[in-house]
């Protein structure tokens, strides 16, 4: 029986990541997959739907042509050849985590991962030995057991893999990634509704920004948006499509961690700490299957340290600052704390806040829906969080993420020098907007 210091059991934005760090610090690495690498995230997640989102994105900005003075006619969508596009990229990027595994001499096993013990691995009847072992299956779409299976009731995967866009379609569910969803077949011509049983969409944010988003996505794209009511029958057998997009659960299906005595908790999850450890003392955990944050880039994070702790490095814990990413229309973006959780947690707090529409960059290219938002530290000035709403969100929200995790205040982030004309002066202005000193918007009335 072969063995190695660490196993990785998932190559996904987690596991391969982790199985190449390993590898870099001297370690004999092996990765076991029983689908595709790059996991969810590169084969039905965040790839696939950002390569149609953006020819979603695309499309409405050339129908839209006109007001740069750019006249365009017969523009129409060939969904095969977008799809086309979209397998081209998941396959070249599959490819690569492949010839980057295998440039780091780690090992790669196809098949489902069974534990015969803590040491010990049994995959496709082979049995492989383990020094350290590092989980990280992920998550699957959750399917609520009272809806009736039917081919035009489907998850975000199988969505994914259409070859033809329906009429009509209701999304079941208002988080990230439904509404990432909706706003993509909209842009595409569908007739979206959004049914969410909570009292709005994407909770996670503040209300001031789900506002602007939900604004768009409703006056621009024209969803429908059907809050605090659940899914009715007579509805869902109106629309030509149902897309479910309620949640995730984890994926240990065929692990059998019970043979090596790892626990998980009362949703199927497996707990670990701040190092990545579960409560077995050789056995570690990352990414979804976590149940921590569920995004991919906080996978990759979770899998760095999680494989540096396992071979020996001084113990580190996790990064807790976290930014979070949602390709909507208007994209949004956030990282640290949001107004509602700073409140919750007693903080006395200062915002500032600046309109796109106030940057010459933003007018120059007819790109002025949305904001940007500081949360700061009333009493030191320490920036605390950050939203963004409108062009370029995902990207801007980088700059904010450094600024928080660099302890920057609000001064300091204001008399930092940001190129012009950029859509990054934003952050500027509404550092400015902190003390009541930006210039490029108007002087809040006195009362």
């Amino acid at each position: 029986m072969e063995t190695f210091d660490v196993v990785v059991i998932g190559a996904g934005p987690g596991g391969y990541p982790a199985a190449i760090r390993a590898a870099q610090l001297g370690a004999s690495v092996a990765i076991v997959e029983k689908e595709f690498h790059g996991g969810t995230c590169l084969n039905w997640g965040c790839i696939p739907t950002k390569a149609m989102i953006a020819a979603a994105d695309l499309y409405h900005h050339i129908k839209h042509a006109g007001q740069f003075g750019i006249e365009v006619k017969g523009v129409s969508v060939n969904f095969a050849g977008l799809v086309a596009h979209k397998n081209k990229v998941v396959q070249q990027l599959r490819g690569g985590i492949g010839s980057l595994l295998t440039g780091n001499g780690v090992k790669q096993f196809a098949g489902t991962a069974s534990f015969v013990d803590r040491n010990t691995i049994e995959v496709a009847g082979q049995r492989i030995g383990a020094k350290k072992v590092i989980i990280s299956t992920g998550s699957t779409s959750v399917m609520p057991g009272f809806l009736p299976k039917s081919p035009k009731i489907v998850e975000s995967r199988k969505f994914l893999e259409l070859e033809k866009l329906p009429a009509t379609l209701i999304v079941m569910g208002g988080g990230y990634i439904g509404c990432e969803l909706a706003c993509m077949a909209a842009q595409l011509g569908v007739k979206v509704t959004i049914v969410e049983l909570l009292d709005d969409v994407l909770l996670l944010l503040d209300a001031d920004v789900r506002r602007e988003v939900r604004m768009h996505m409703e006056k621009n794209l024209g969803i429908t948006i059907r809050t605090g009511k659940p899914l009715e029958k007579a509805e869902a057998e109106a629309a030509e499509m149902v897309l479910v997009a309620v949640g995730r659960k984890p994926v240990t299906d065929g692990l059998k961690l019970e043979a090596a005595g790892v626990k998980t908790n009362e949703k199927g999850f497996v707990p670990v700490d701040d190092f990545g450890r579960t409560n077995v003392a050789n056995i570690y955990a990352i990414g979804d299957v976590t149940g921590r944050t569920q995004l991919a880039h906080y996978a990759t994070s979770q899998g760095i340290i999680a494989a540096e702790n396992a071979v020996g490095q001084k113990p580190s814990k996790h990064e807790s600052l976290v930014p979070g990413v949602i390709f909507t229309s208007p994209e949004v973006a956030l990282v640290g704390l949001t107004e509602d959780e700073a409140k919750k947690q007693g903080r006395e707090i200062i915002t500032g806040k600046f309109r796109l529409g106030g940057l010459g960059r933003a007018i120059a290219v007819a790109e002025t829906g949305g904001f940007v938002k500081w949360i700061a530290d009333a009493k030191t000035d320490q920036l605390l969080g950050a939203a963004v709403v409108g062009a370029h969100a995902t990207e801007l929200i980088a700059e904010a993420a450094l600024a928080i995790r660099s302890e920057l205040t609000a001064s300091e982030l204001g008399r930092t020098v940001h190129a012009h004309p950029t859509f990054a002066e934003s952050w500027m202005e509404a550092a400015h907007a902190v003390h009541g000193t930006c210039v490029h918007a108007p002087p809040k009335r006195k009362k």
